[in-house]
């Protein structure tokens, strides 16, 4: 971790803590949620940076990957139990951070909510040089079973690098052998999701986040302009939206291409059962030679 690396990350760190925190104080019944994202979206690119991924905003029984479309009008409800996650890179090197908000009148998610936060907390009082990632997963397990939840146990934290989003070591939220181990002088996220069913999650819904996996095969009608407009996120994942100035149909085109020649991946939302309601608490912590430094801590 050079000098400017860990600078790059710092920034993109405040950057998205500054965007949780007026999400948080933001999101309210009636409130599209397109607006809160977007506006997100664009504070980031004020402060001199760029969305890590498309900001999103999931609710109740969606755990994650729920990206407003253009079109979007759905508003947050009273009840809700709300969460952002935001990421933002300057230079490719990313920050990721979470919240969940309690849109009910009664606090009825703050217990939920709590079990989250008070499960990362316990995460990152274990960290430390060589640790296996399984006793995170453990810190995270038994503070959430405490509190009388479940965590999600198919989403996990992830490192951080240059243009990576998620790369090694995953960070489970149970207790489980073998995976990897934290290792000094790296980057990543943590990320405990509690919910009130079985914590298991899967894909439903229409995806609004993309990714290009692969360099593109070159295809009769693809639009060059767009193709390079995707080529300069550098892989990192791209909404739908980013491309409002782009003609609907040539949008819709261009991702049908790349997704048949398997060069484009989609990320529909992840949800649990209809029921249940999930909370997450997200940080982007550097492991460094004087110890663990929350980049993604409010200010």
């Amino acid at each position: 971790m050079d000098d400017y690396a860990l600078d790059c990350f710092r920034r993109a760190g405040r950057i998205a803590a500054e965007c949780r925190e007026w999400a948080r104080a933001n999101i309210q019944p009636g409130v599209r949620v397109r607006d809160v994202l977007e506006t997100v979206e664009a504070t980031i690119r004020a402060r001199g940076a760029q969305p890590g991924f498309p900001a999103q905003s999931s609710r109740n029984f969606v755990a994650a990957h729920y990206c407003s479309a253009p079109e979007d009008d759905l508003r947050y409800e009273e009840g809700d139990c709300a969460k952002v996650d935001i990421g933002v890179h300057v230079d490719g090197y990313i920050a990721d951070t979470a919240c969940t908000v309690d849109l009910s009148k009664d606090g009825r998610w703050q217990g939920l909510i709590r079990a989250s936060s008070d499960a990362l907390a316990a995460a990152i009082a274990t960290i430390e040089d060589g640790l296996p990632v399984g006793e995170i997963g453990a810190a995270v397990e038994r503070t959430i079973l405490a509190a009388g939840f479940q965590p999600v146990r198919n989403l996990t934290g992830h490192g951080l690098a240059r243009w990576k989003v998620h790369t090694a070591p995953q960070i489970p939220n149970y207790a489980e052998r073998g995976g990897g181990r934290l290792r000094a002088g790296t980057v990543f996220a943590i990320e405990p999701f509690a919910c009130t069913g079985q914590g298991f999650i899967r894909e439903k819904g229409k995806a609004e986040v993309f990714m290009l996996t692969r360099p593109p095969t070159k295809a009769k009608g693809l639009d060059r302009d767009m193709l390079k407009e995707i080529e300069a996120w550098r892989g990192l994942p791209i909404a739908r939206r980013y491309f409002n100035h782009i003609d609907r149909e040539v949008v819709e085109d261009t991702f049908a291409k790349l997704a048949r020649q398997g060069s484009l991946v989609r990320y529909p939302p992840l949800v649990e059962s209809e029921d249940v309601m999930v909370a997450q608490t997200e940080h982007s912590i550097y492991l460094g030679p004087d110890g663990v430094e929350i980049l993604t801590a409010a200010a």
